[in-house]
């Protein structure tokens, strides 16, 4: 663990580069700055830069610093999301497709936007659908985040396989998974929450070049201990991230309250 500028604590979790913020404002503002800067870096040597983007309360300081960023050539990247619920209306508020709409696409003139449809009753084709647009446009840049239970996208630990051999595929959403979309503000009530979803699976995300992961909050602070300190395997997803080679976790002082050896800023 050392001190850097800024009062940032870092840390390195096997290839996972750390990043401890005292505030998740903080974290948001330089989160977006980096992944501006490894935009424009790649803006430089190819027409388009290819970015999945996550859809939750966790991403939205991150979000909001990225949308003002005026050095981004907006109109040269591809936009996908990596997870939408089965069955809710595209205008819903909890849809993640319309959430990253609000957030960040109706602000900045992206080139293109690919939407899960979460209608799409034909399921199976909706997910050989999409993985074609992902073969096509490989992915670049993964910005996402941590579940309460670790999840990646919609890869709860039951279905978190890191060998999988779908790109994306619909799962069952486990009770602690839909559970947080009750304590995300985002559904009244646990009934609420759909049973099912798209996501993009974990070989799929990890197959990006460079990943950015922003996890601030109190309740993200398991999953924040099981990441850095668990071992490597499918019942902890998130741990995946340790593997992979240009991988930087944000997260705030909440959600690295439960790490050991974490000095006060």
């Amino acid at each position: 663990m050392k001190l850097i500028e800024n009062d940032i604590q870092e840390l390195l979790a096997e290839k996972l580069a750390v990043n401890i913020y005292n505030t998740r404002e903080e974290m948001g503002a330089d989160a977006a700055k980096r992944v501006s800067a490894k935009i424009q870096e790649l803006q430089n040597t190819q027409e388009f830069v290819n970015i999945i983007f996550a859809s939750a309360p966790s991403q939205n300081e991150f979000l909001d610093a990225l949308a003002t960023d005026t050095a981004i050539s907006w109109e040269r990247i591809r936009a996908f999301h990596m997870d939408e619920y089965i069955g809710l209306p595209g205008d819903a508020p909890q849809s993640f497709g319309h959430f990253l709409k609000v957030r960040l696409f109706d602000k900045v003139p992206v080139h293109a936007v690919y939407y899960l449809n979460g209608n799409n009753s034909e399921t199976d084709a909706e997910c050989e659908h999409y993985a074609h647009l992902l073969m096509e446009y490989p992915t670049d840049i993964v910005c996402m985040g941590i579940g309460e239970n670790g999840h990646l996208a919609f890869n709860d630990p039951h279905v978190a396989f890191f060998d999988d051999p779908q790109t994306v595929k619909v799962v069952a959403l486990d009770i602690p998974c839909r559970q947080q979309q009750v304590n995300d503000g985002c559904f009244g009530s646990f009934g609420q929450v759909p049973e099912t979803a798209f996501t993009l699976t974990i070989p799929t995300l990890m197959s990006s070049k460079f990943v950015f992961c922003m996890v601030p909050g109190i309740n993200k602070a398991q999953a924040i201990q099981h990441t850095i300190e668990a071992p490597v395997q499918e019942v902890y997803p998130s741990t995946i991230l340790r593997t992979h080679p240009q991988a930087i976790l944000f997260i705030d002082r909440a959600s690295a309250g439960k790490l050991q050896g974490i000095s006060s800023l």
